[in-house]
This record gives C-alpha cells, structure tokens and sequence, in this order.
C-alpha cells in the first residue's frame, strides 16, 4: 500500500515559510485573543491554521531519515521543554486557563509529540508503553488535546511510510479540532501544505528564533493588557 502514495517532499527553505506563515498567524490570534478579546472573528479563524503548520513542521522533521540516530529528537525535546517552562510564567498570567494551569502551552504539546516519537523510534516493547501513556497523559493536559498529538503522529507516519491510513488519520484529527475550536478552520491548513510540495522558497533558516520568541511574544503580549 506504501508505494501507492506519493512522498511528502517540502524543500528546507518552503518549510521555513511554513513556520513564518505560521508565526503570523499565531500572533495575529494571540492579539486578537489577549488584546481585543476575541473582537475580530476573521483573526480567530486564521489563528486556527497556526497549529497544524507548526505540527506539520515539527513532525516532517522529526520523521527525516536517521533524526533518531543523530540525537535530533533529543535535542529538540530539551529545547521544547526549555522554552516551554520559560513561556509558562507568561503564558499562565496572560489568564484564561482552568486552575490557573489547564492547559499546558503548545511548546508541551509539541514536547509531548517529540517524546512519543523518540519512544516510537526505539521499537522496543517498552517504547510504545511508554509512547501510549504520554499520548493518554500528555493529551489531556496540553493545548489542543489529543487531536493535536495525533495529527503530528499522522503526519511522521505518512512522511516516513506513506500510507491512506496516515492520511486519513490526519484528516480527522483536525476535524475533531472543532470540539475545541468551534470550527473547522484547522482544515485550512490542508491545502496550505498541499501547495508547500510544489513550490520552492528560497528562506534562511533561523531555528533558535522561534524558540526565543513565543516566551517573549507572550510576555510582551501581558504587559500590553496590564498598561495599554
């Protein structure tokens, strides 16, 4: 069944966009969301799109041939999990969270992503307990939930073995992201990555700045609704 699919294959520079693309988008929701309170329903709908592009990212990469022999998975979970901690102080007084905490910001849901795969990759028995119970874990406690964590999973499986199962995985997670977004806007992003295999952009790769800038757009973005 494999060899009926074709390959994703997105150039290094198209996958760079993808992440500006994705970066405006998110930011153009987080202001919608935190300074104007949800006034603009255009921007709510584009910030919906944000998310599976990043996911697609991540997931393209993490599934590029020998990434788990060469220490990418690793270094891209400590990575997560740094940024991830120092976006949360922010992040949690920005508000809207259930407890205070609940749930978790998306540089945890792309961790949680990252170590499923990494357990996924040893192929050992206790590799996928352990890549079962962060799904379980992690899905409930992270942005977006499960069905963000199996779109990812959808998407490194059809890039490393292209299969109609993968796809249709991948489709249903984001339409099941309507019980979260009140829509199916996340949907958008299918014909986004459709075209991203067909085109060549030619961008520079700045991979520590995305990492940099959710914390600092996030703080940012709290002393915008404590002093404006």
């Amino acid at each position: 069944m494999a060899g009926r699919y074709p390959r994703l294959v997105v150039s290094d520079g198209t996958l760079e966009g993808l992440k500006w693309l994705a970066l405006l988008l998110m930011v153009a929701d987080h202001i919608n969301k935190y300074g104007l309170h949800d006034a603009s329903h255009a921007l709510f709908n584009c910030g919906r799109i944000a998310m599976p592009l990043f996911v697609f990212v991540l997931s393209y990469n993490l599934a590029r041939p020998d990434s788990f022999k060469n220490g990418a998975q690793t270094r891209t979970m400590k990575r997560l999990a740094l940024f991830g901690f120092l976006a949360t102080p922010p992040f949690m007084a920005l508000g809207g969270l259930l407890a205070g905490w609940w749930p978790l910001n998306i540089l945890f849901a792309l961790l949680s992503l990252t170590a499923i795969i990494y357990s996924l990759e040893q192929q050992t028995i206790m590799g996928y307990l352990i890549a079962c119970a962060v799904f379980i874990v992690a899905g409930s406690s992270v942005e977006f939930w499960w069905p963000v964590l199996a779109f990812g999973l959808a998407v490194w499986w059809y890039c490393k073995t292209p299969q109609l199962t993968a796809l249709i995985i991948a489709v249903v997670a984001l339409f099941l992201l309507r019980l979260i977004n009140g829509n199916d806007w996340a949907l958008a992003a299918l014909p986004v990555l459709f075209l991203s295999t067909a085109i060549n952009i030619p961008m520079p790769r700045y991979q520590w700045l995305f990492y940099y800038f959710y914390p600092v757009h996030l703080s940012l973005l709290w002393l915008w609704t404590q002093y404006v």
